[in-house]
C-alpha cells in the first residue's frame, strides 16, 4: 500500500501552503521512512510481532528517533492506517466505475481487494486489534476507515438517487452491512488461500444478499 501513501501524501500539497524550512523538511522526512519501515514491517507480520527496534532498524535509524516522531507502536500503527485507508478509499472510488449500483459495489470492493491483498497481515491486525483497543483508540481507527465506508455510502445513495434503490433504504445500515462482509472475507484469503477473484465473487452474492430488501419495485 505504499502508493497510496504517496497518494495521501500528494494530496494534501496543494498550493498555497507555507513551504518548509530545511530543518522541518528533514522532520517530515524522517517520520516518512519510519512510517514506510513500520508499514512494511506491519504488512508482513502484522502488528503484535512488529518491534519498534526492528521498525527502526528497517528506517535505518535509532529507536529513539521513532520515538522522538511516535510516542508508541499503537500510534505508530494508527499513523499507517490512516495514511494507507485515505489512499484505498481513492483506489475503491476510482474502481467503482461507471454502472448498476451492484457492479459499482462490486467493482469498488474488488479494487480494494487488489490493493490490499499483498499486505493481508495488517488488514488481520486491524480487525485483530479492534476487539482489544481502548474506545479512544477504537474512535481513531473508525476515523481512519471512514473513508473507505462513505465510499460504500455514496454509491448506495447514488442507487437511490437513480431510483435502483428504495427511496427509503437504510443507507446507514446497508453500508455497514457491506463493510462487515468486506473484512470479512480475509479470513478467506488468511486462511483458505483465497484469490482476489474469489473474494470478488464472494463478495459479490454477499452483496446481491444485502441489496435483496433494498431494490425499488
Amino acid at each position: 500500500m505504499r502508493e497510496f501513501a504517496s497518494t495521501a501524501s500528494s494530496v494534501s500539497s496543494v498550493s498555497g501552503e507555507p513551504r518548509l524550512n530545511r530543518r522541518q523538511a528533514a522532520k517530515v522526512r524522517t517520520r516518512q521512512k519510519v512510517l514506510d519501515a513500520a508499514r512494511d514491517l506491519f504488512a508482513e507480520r502484522g502488528y503484535e510481532p512488529a518491534t519498534i527496534r526492528d521498525i527502526a532498524k528497517g528506517a535505518g535509524m535509532s529507536t529513539g528517533a521513532v520515538f522522538a516522531n511516535f510516542q508508541d507502536k499503537a500510534e505508530l500503527f494508527e499513523a499507517v492506517l490512516t495514511e494507507d485507508m485515505a489512499g484505498l478509499a481513492e483506489t475503491m472510488k476510482t474502481g467503482a466505475g461507471e454502472g448498476s449500483t451492484r457492479d459499482r459495489l462490486v467493482n469498488a470492493l474488488s479494487a480494494g481487494y487488489h490493493g490490499s491483498i499483498e499486505q493481508l497481515p495488517l488488514f488481520q491486525a486491524i480487525v485483530a486489534r479492534s476487539w482489544f483497543q481502548p474506545v479512544a483508540a477504537e474512535t481513531r481507527q473508525r476515523a481512519a476507515t471512514r473513508a473507505l465506508t462513505d465510499v460504500i455510502a455514496g454509491i448506495l445513495r447514488d442507487g437511490i438517487g437513480k431510483g435502483e434503490l428504495k427511496q427509503d433504504a437504510d443507507v446507514a445500515l446497508l453500508t455497514e452491512l457491506t463493510w462487515d462482509a468486506y473484512l470479512s472475507n480475509y479470513r478467506h484469503a488468511a486462511y483458505d488461500g483465497w484469490t482476489v477473484d474469489q473474494l470478488a465473487e464472494h463478495v459479490g452474492r454477499k452483496v446481491d444478499l444485502l441489496l435483496a430488501g433494498a431494490r425499488a419495485k
